[in-house]
């Protein structure tokens, strides 16, 4: 059924009409509003939240994350590679998010409320959350209560703060009509029941609220949703529902893996490699960690070996393509959403904070184990082993292995969580003294510190040493036609919940 509904969406709706409905009110010759029933929309919704969230800020977190870096001798994200994001290079992006995900989200949601339909305004309130916590951590300030107001054409930009709280005050009040009986409308996620749903809607408040708990007092939302316990049990994700087709398979495998795509661009970085596969100065394994080869291919002589951030060993006669390690994807990979491993990271940071270490360490545990279990690898045992929980270090504790456990499911997550944590920190060794950019010699991998971040070789000057880029510019395909957007406070600014 899923698979059926896929194919209805991808060359119904996102080849033909799906366009011009999302552009209602610009296109006479849509479909009327009235005529749109969530059963039609819903997946529309969702197949735009998953190839954007699934493609593009998986690429662009994977690079910031240093999950990714550059292959020898292509280009396309090296910008990404060295910290850098133009205005331009995700406003496509921003605008499938806008004009594809909560402009239908939105039509969903008036059309429920007056049906006092609750199971389909609870999954568009859900998505909408979901969405708008991904802008705001992308630019820190976006349009909201204005956005969709077709008669301003340049809604003010809100602070991601108060964003937060309306959203969140919006999946309260659909949390608070909905019945776990209730129907869902035709979707890829769940069955009709509003049942996991309401579990999902739990489990955006728990991040959402965790991510701004430094800066915002929610201890009482917070310690109300953590009594409630109702959280999802297994990843959230799109699964199930891709093709081996063009334009249904994965959208990360479309753009990378497949026969269809234009370039090879991703490889593992030192990084995520230098900490999933520690050795001592001798080269002996100190530690391997199971989940490597579920992430990241072996290279053509079987090794696993990671770039440098800023470069792409464009002048090698050694390090070409066949050296380096690439990502795992395959066309029906998931897109997860949010994995029961960072749930569960959530749950042990809410305890680490609040003064139950017990509790925290039991949560952090279960991250491992959902992690691993996510991979289909044994081997949390050894783990924890290796990095047990340290309640006086909880943040770097966690941090780190969260940054693991994203890296093959949930880069761009991982690029928030070390914005907010501040771990993995920046060790010594920057990425000049790991590779100069020009002799093979130069080439040290060796001296990279497990567990830290690096400044990229070549890294972007607005950035600078010893730092992660904190946001995104505002996109050109809001700021060139709006004159209200706020100038931009740099780079390295943090968004609300990272000051």
């Amino acid at each position: 059924m899923k698979k059926t509904l896929l194919s209805i969406i991808l060359f119904g709706f996102l080849t033909a009409s799906c366009d011009s409905y999302l552009d209602i009110n610009e296109d006479p010759n849509s479909p009327a509003e009235s005529n749109m029933t969530a059963d039609i929309l819903l997946p529309a919704a969702e197949i735009n939240l998953a190839t954007s969230y699934g493609d593009y800020l998986r690429i662009v977190g994977g690079y910031f994350s240093q999950h990714y870096a550059q292959q020898f001798g292509t280009s396309n994200y090296l910008d990404y590679s060295r910290f850098e994001q133009s205005p331009t290079r995700s406003s496509g992006t921003y605008t499938q998010l806008n004009a594809r995900v909560l402009k239908t989200l939105k039509t969903i949601a008036d059309l429920s409320e007056e049906k006092e339909d609750w199971g389909a305004y609870l999954a568009a309130k859900t998505l909408k959350a979901f969405t708008y916590q991904v802008l705001v951590d992308c630019y820190g300030e976006v349009p909201y209560s204005e956005a969709f107001d077709v008669s301003n054409v340049a809604p003010k930009y809100e602070d991601g703060k108060d964003i937060y709280a309306a959203v969140l005050a919006e999946l309260d009040d659909a949390l608070s009509k909905v019945s776990p009986s209730d129907k869902i409308p035709s979707n890829f996620l769940y069955g009709n029941s509003a049942a996991q749903w309401i579990q999902f809607a739990n489990a955006v408040k728990l991040k959402m609220l965790m991510r701004e708990n430094t800066v915002v007092d929610v201890k009482s939302q917070l310690a109300a949703l953590v009594a409630e316990d109702n959280f999802p049990t297994s990843d959230v994700a799109y699964a199930g529902i891709w093709k081996n087709e063009q334009g249904q398979a994965n959208p990360f495998f479309s753009e990378e893996f497949s026969e269809w795509k234009s370039q090879e661009n991703l490889i593992a970085n030192l990084a995520i490699v230098g900490t999933m596969l520690q050795t001592d100065a001798d080269g002996t394994v100190i530690y391997s960690d199971p989940r490597l080869p579920k992430f990241f291919e072996a290279n053509a002589s079987g090794e696993y070996k990671g770039g440098i951030s800023g470069s792409n060993f464009s002048t090698s006669n050694s390090y070409k393509a066949a050296y380096w390690c690439r990502p795992v994807c395959n066309y029906d990979d998931p897109v997860v959403l949010l994995p029961l491993s960072e749930i569960e990271f959530f749950l042990s940071e809410y305890h680490a904070r609040y003064g139950n270490a017990a509790e925290a360490k039991a949560h952090y545990e279960a991250a491992i184990a959902a992690s691993f279990d996510a991979a289909g690898v044994e081997g949390a045992e050894d783990y924890i082993a290796q990095f047990p929980y340290d309640q006086q270090n909880f943040a770097k504790c966690i941090g780190v292995a969260k940054w693991v456990a994203l890296s093959g499911v949930d880069n761009f997550e991982a690029w928030c969580e070390l914005r907010r944590l501040d771990y993995p920190a920046f060790g010594t060794v920057k990425g000049s003294q790991l590779y100069n950019g020009e002799s093979d010699a130069s080439y040290k991998p060796e001296l990279y510190q497990p567990g830290t971040l690096y400044t990229p070789l070549y890294v972007y000057n607005q950035v600078g040493d010893g730092k992660v880029l904190e946001r995104f510019p505002y996109a050109e395909s809001s700021s060139s036609r709006n004159g209200k957007t706020p100038a931009f406070p740099g780079y390295t600014t943090p968004v609300f919940w990272g000051k």
